[in-house]
């Protein structure tokens, strides 16, 4: 019996990122809003392949916390985001938004940044108009550079980039620094100057949503729908009615995860067994599906002899 590419499981197949890459321009190009969930880890990407969604986002925020224990205050560097990327999109073959905070520094950084991103097989990614190092785009404390000088790292992105499917969204946290006049003013320049997709930061009310999508009418708009944070949690049809094609959840898979977790090891370390915990949790039998174990022990059928 031969052994084909489509018996491999995806940690050992090879993707097709020219592909994945066109396949996500489409779904950009269709106006249909997408529901993108973050994933910080490999698991997590799986786990939101698995549930249905049509992509997901690399998140620069949930690497920080789930990594290495850190707040995303601009902590991580290019080597690690690069380092846990590749984990997560050998896992997957969903299309990928990477979280680049502001590209690790101007425009030759920006340059090497989308260089090894998309070497790795990014779909789209996401630059920030922050001052290093950035902060959580719902904290305080916040500054940007000035329009310009992010022109300028945008068009080092385009230029970098192979494939010209690559995504470059463009992200303004001027809201929070300068006012939302400021912010969507960015969004228009930043949209000029080639960004396939702006994402103006944390608007504090539907109103303020409703601006930007009026003002950017034609554009391709991005929000990040955080719990607790500054922006309203609207249903998805309203969202997309205010002009929304790319709706984030970016770190509430994390956060469930975390919170799941905490209660769980409550539990034990009271009761001093696992038994009787009152939440439901993976069974056994899904959680070998969810890393693909018959399809490896399908393939190592094919190497009997191996020790």
């Amino acid at each position: 019996m031969d052994l084909n590419s489509t018996d491999l499981p995806l940690g050992l197949r090879q993707k097709d990122a020219g592909a994945i890459r066109s396949h996500f321009r489409t779904l950009l190009s269709s106006n249909k809003p997408m529901v993108v969930p973050g994933a910080a880890n490999a698991l997590g990407a799986r786990l939101i392949q698995r549930s249905g969604f049509e992509s997901f986002f690399v998140t620069g925020a949930g690497l920080a916390n789930s990594e290495y224990a850190l707040p995303d205050i601009g902590l991580l560097s290019l080597t690690d985001l690069c380092n846990e990327t590749s984990k997560i999109l050998d896992a997957t073959d969903l299309p990928a938004i990477i979280d680049a905070d502001t590209g690790f520094g101007g425009p030759l950084s920006v340059m090497r940044t989308v260089h090894q991103l998309e070497r790795l097989g990014a779909t789209a990614i996401q630059l920030e108009d922050q001052v290093m190092p950035k902060r959580c785009g719902h904290f305080e404390d916040k500054a940007v550079i000035d329009c310009d000088s992010m022109i300028q790292k945008l068009d080092a992105a385009q230029r970098a980039r192979s494939d010209p499917n690559l995504v470059i969204i463009a992200r303004t946290d001027a809201r929070a620094v300068t006012g939302l006049e400021d912010a969507i003013q960015r969004g228009l320049a930043y949209a000029d100057a080639g960004a396939d997709a702006i994402f103006v930061e944390a608007p504090q009310s539907i109103d303020e949503l409703a601006q930007i999508g009026t003002a950017l009418q034609g554009v391709p708009l991005v929000v990040n729908i955080v719990e607790g944070g500054k922006t309203p949690r609207l249903p998805v049809s309203d969202l997309a009615d205010l002009g929304f094609t790319i709706i984030l959840y970016a770190n509430f898979l994390l956060r469930a995860m975390v919170y799941a977790g905490e209660q769980a090891l409550i539990h034990l370390n009271s009761a001093g067994t696992s038994e009787g915990f009152a939440f439901p949790i993976l069974p056994w039998e899904d959680r070998q599906n969810l890393v693909d174990l018959d399809i490896y022990d399908n393939v190592a059928k094919h190497f009997p002899e191996t020790h």
